[in-house]
């Protein structure tokens, strides 16, 4: 379930922004300075989804997109940029990209159009190594996860979930009735190589308590075992 996403982005601390964002959902990020590396960084990787900038040195990303087009059809592709005339973005569109995002923009944007792409991302016939151990739809309590469609239900309210999220909950279930340690749970939901603290967990647990359970004061979804973990009691 560890998707893989290339930002491929001139400004440093744009870059940076973006791969914060797309870290905190739970995505594996590969990181690119201009056109070529983004290029050689997708041939060598083949990522889930790329965040492109257009106005890159070496190759511009209407160039780098062609480019990715002659490999992968299906590639989801975000074109992130500071030019916002209408032109524009009927040229990304028009080869290949599948969304347009306009400098500045805010981080609950991104979010959105982040979470978007991943549903495209889980939703394909194939999906690729990063995508093919999501699982198919199950229940916890009164609440239904999708995990291809990175949200849950409860009755007629529906509730977003991040990938992280949807990572964590899929474990308790598949674990159910056992406790599972923190270092389980991090490893799994935020990989080895970036790995965060215990506390950086259970602030993770405690916001998604706030959205998923009937009462997070007295949660029934995610039980905590104090000292060791979590689990989930069916």
């Amino acid at each position: 379930m560890r998707m893989v996403v290339l930002v491929a982005e001139d400004d440093p601390l744009t870059r940076a922004a973006l791969v914060d964002v797309l870290r905190e959902e739970g995505f594996v990020v590969l990181q690119a300075g201009d056109g070529e590396q983004a290029w050689e960084t997708y041939r060598a990787h083949r990522p889930d989804f790329v965040c492109l900038d257009v106005m890159m040195p070496r190759l511009n990303g209407y160039e780098v997109c062609r480019k990715i087009r002659t490999l992968s059809p299906q590639t989801p592709i975000i074109f992130i940029t500071a030019k916002g005339e209408e032109v524009d973005r009927v040229v990304g569109l028009e080869i290949g990209g599948d969304d347009y995002v306009v400098k500045p923009f805010g981080v609950k944007e991104v979010v959105a159009r982040i979470r978007a792409v991943a549903r495209r991302c889980l939703g394909v016939d194939e999906p690729s190594a990063a995508t093919s151990a999501i699982t198919e739809p199950f229940t916890m309590g009164d609440l239904q996860v999708m995990p291809r469609l990175l949200r849950a239900r409860r009755g007629d309210t529906w509730i977003d979930l991040s990938l992280r999220e949807t990572k964590i909950l899929a474990l308790l279930h598949q674990r159910a009735g056992q406790v599972i340690d923190r270092t389980t749970l991090m490893n799994h939901a935020w990989g080895q190589e970036y790995l965060p603290s215990s506390r950086t967990l259970d602030q993770h647990i405690s916001q998604l308590r706030k959205r998923i359970e009937s009462d997070a004061k007295v949660p029934n979804i995610i039980q905590t075992v104090h000292g060791v973990g979590y689990r989930y009691d069916p």
